[in-house]
């Protein structure tokens, strides 16, 4: 099966996720995502990802120093991400109860 369409679809509730743990900055969270298993995932795509989130009202920023090179853009969840980070959740829950009785035929009449 091919995780590419499958990770455009989780990728928003994903990074949600790993933010509402911690914030983080760009490739942080790519990393993190990748550490919880979604190694396909792009730094690209993620980039968008947070900015699109970002612009969307549901992330906040902030900047942090680093020793290391340019200073780090820094998201954090706010609430309304909280909200769409639920909202996901409940959604994830029932396609994932949805789809498991169709692949597995649970619930088939008969």
């Amino acid at each position: 099966m091919d995780t590419t369409q499958l990770l455009k679809g989780v990728l928003e509730p994903s990074v949600l996720a790993v933010l509402d743990e911690e914030d983080g900055y760009g490739y942080e969270v790519v990393r993190r995502l990748r550490t919880k298993g979604l190694v396909d995932v792009g730094d690209a795509s993620v980039y968008g990802t947070l900015r699109r989130l970002f612009q969307g009202g549901h992330l906040s920023s902030y900047v942090v120093p680093s020793d290391e090179g340019p200073n780090r853009k820094y998201y954090a969840l706010n609430k309304s991400g909280r909200k769409e980070l639920e909202a996901s959740r409940k959604q994830w829950n029932e396609f994932s109860e949805t789809l498991d009785g169709l692949l597995n035929g649970v619930g088939e009449d008969g």
